[in-house]
């Protein structure tokens, strides 16, 4: 964000989840984040249960409706489980509405407090790509667990598995759509381009999309927008769009300071990958350059590499973590790179084309 309200960081993700008892005891289990708070009848809600995990710095909020007019029944109906609020911690969310609205946003909630004998908490949003909300959180004077009505619990036995932060968070939009949020993102909160992929770099035999990159001015919230683009058959961002019926947050992508560790654990607990061929790693290190990890076990366990002028990254994409073709995450090492794995593209995409093929959706 530019100077009149920077941005300390994600705050957290809400995901809108169909049983939110069921999707945080599968966070906690399979990605090894920690329960710990509850929000639900119990504790007064009447309309919705929550529950707040974190790990590292990552804060995730699985929210369920339990009633058929709560945001997150409409979100699930319409999208399946998904990300519906990206919150950011700002020093005034009124402000941050105040300006944001009066450079063209749309209004989605009115700066609130909410306080109890822990402090005040302060929010506010604004509507983003599809029916993903931007929220405005200011929690200075907050010192309890997450925000007011929260309170804690006995978590589930999770052990964590390396997930440290959040790198970025990607948006899929509609042909046409990509240009038009990058200058909302620049107009209403100050963000710069950092860098555009078009079609001629992300394409493979079949398919085609177009991407640019968007980010705050410390650098360190980063919203990559794709669109899809004309090809031979059904891109993946064309599946994305027509499985979530519309625009939304595609993937989040995720830190870890040791990705062999952390994938390997991810693997032993049941979490699915996307797999590349065997033939991507003869002569990694002649098309990378030199690497401090052992290239058999990038192989064995289908971690891609990629290099820029400051360094190399590693990275690797999960399967769709629902039944629809939609949200997935990404866990990623970075050691000086600050791309985003540009020379991973075609093997990538070629790996997604190979399931939207068993999905039956590569046509």
């Amino acid at each position: 964000m530019d100077e009149d309200f920077p941005i300390k960081r994600v705050d957290h993700l809400e995901l809108y989840v169909g049983n939110a008892k069921q999707a945080a005891a599968y966070y906690a289990r399979t990605l090894g984040f920690a329960v710990r708070g509850y929000r639900g009848l119990e504790t007064g809600s009447r309309d919705s249960a929550s529950y707040v995990l974190d790990q590292g710095q990552v804060r995730l909020v699985l929210t369920g409706a339990l009633t058929p007019d709560h945001p997150a029944a409409r979100f699930v109906f319409e999208h399946g489980d998904g990300v519906g609020v990206i919150a950011l911690e700002v020093p005034d969310a009124a402000r941050a509405f105040e300006i944001t609205t009066t450079r063209g946003a749309s209004a989605a909630i009115e700066p609130t407090d909410e306080t109890n004998h822990h402090g005040a908490y302060r929010y506010a949003a604004i509507h983003g790509y599809g029916d993903t909300l931007i929220k405005f959180v200011e929690r200075d004077k907050y010192r309890g667990l997450f925000k007011p009505g929260f309170e804690p619990c006995s978590s589930v036995d999770a052990r964590p598995t390396g997930l440290a932060a959040i790198d970025h968070i990607v948006g899929n939009v509609e042909l046409g759509g990509m240009d038009r949020w990058v200058k909302f993102f620049a107009r209403t909160m100050g963000f710069t381009q950092l860098v555009h992929f078009d079609d001629k770099k992300i394409t493979t035999e079949y398919s085609a999309l177009m991407s640019k990159v968007t980010q705050d001015g410390s650098g360190r919230i980063k919203f990559p927008i794709n669109e899809p683009a004309t090809g031979r058959r059904k891109s993946q961002i064309q599946e994305y769009l027509e499985y979530n019926h519309g625009p939304g947050v595609q993937h989040v992508a995720i830190a870890t300071r040791d990705i062999i560790a952390t994938v390997s654990e991810l693997k032993q607990r049941g979490l699915e990958f996307l797999r590349v061929p065997s033939t991507y790693y003869e002569d990694l290190e002649a098309r990378v350059g030199r690497i401090d990890e052992p290239v058999d076990r990038l192989s064995e366990l289908g971690i891609l590499v990629d290099r820029d002028d400051e360094g190399y990254l590693l990275q690797i994409f999960t399967q769709p973590i629902e039944d629809r073709p939609t949200l997935f995450f990404e866990v990623i090492e970075r050691h000086g790179c600050r791309g985003f794995g540009e020379g991973n593209f075609k093997s990538l995409f070629e790996a997604i084309e190979r399931e939207q093929a068993r999905r039956g959706n590569l046509v």
